[in-house]
């Protein structure tokens, strides 16, 4: 759209059907008649003027932002390619991929900072405490308290947290934990935290065995109550 229409007066002589046509060749499906409309009325609203001086140098700021853009979009392909076909050829990248929630960006993200040695985690616990979703037990006297692992990989905290929270869409079982843990109280966050560490857990046995996820064996089903 800024291609189309770098200054107000260019916006204003875009027709409904140039500004839906230049939205699907950008690839937008979801509420298309709804984003045509109202990208429609606020290219057509009053705008402030300026002279025409001053819009001119804006249209060129605004061209030379737009290829930028473009020059950036095609760098980010063209990496996303090569890390595809890096990440594909890695001897754990089939397991790493079959976990819910885990692409190839988020995927090789996890198993860069993760280290594919397969001896650097002897147990669950081990990866769940380098990953930083275990939690931390704090005794003082009588009170003992739950808190969030503050010393850890915090690239790899973010990439785990991002993992559970698409593993919400892709997991039934993952959804269920989440659920539940929201059901007693805890706050969206938490829950994620929690989900995150279980998550862990179920990619360190898959490591280490080494299978494939399976959902089923992953979150066995619930047995109803007698």
């Amino acid at each position: 759209m800024l291609e189309l229409a770098p200054t107000p007066e260019a916006g204003r002589q875009l027709t409904r059907a140039a500004v839906r046509a230049a939205l699907v060749g950008a690839g937008r499906r979801r509420n298309l008649q709804a984003r045509v409309v109202a990208v429609h009325a606020g290219l057509a609203a009053p705008q402030l003027a300026a002279s025409e001086v001053v819009e001119a140098a804006y249209r060129e700021v605004v061209t030379a932002l737009v290829a930028m853009l473009r020059c950036g979009n095609a760098q980010v392909a063209a990496l996303e390619q090569q890390l595809t076909s890096q990440f594909s050829a890695h001897p754990d990248a089939a397991i790493v991929r079959s976990q819910p929630g885990l692409g190839v960006v988020l995927g090789a993200r996890v198993l860069g900072e993760f280290g594919d040695d397969p001896d650097r985690y002897q147990t669950a616990k081990g990866r769940k405490a380098f990953a930083g979703t275990a939690p931390v037990i704090r005794s003082s006297g009588l009170r003992t308290v739950v808190v969030a692992r503050a010393a850890c990989n915090q690239r790899l905290v973010d990439a785990c947290y991002l993992r559970a929270f698409a593993a919400l869409t892709a997991s039934p079982g993952a959804r269920r934990c989440y659920d539940a843990h929201r059901a007693r109280g805890a706050t969206h966050y938490q829950a994620l935290r929690v989900l995150g560490n279980r998550l862990v857990g179920i990619l360190h046995g898959c490591l280490a065995h080494p299978v494939a996820y399976q959902e089923q064996v992953a979150w066995p089903p619930i047995e109803p109550a007698a």
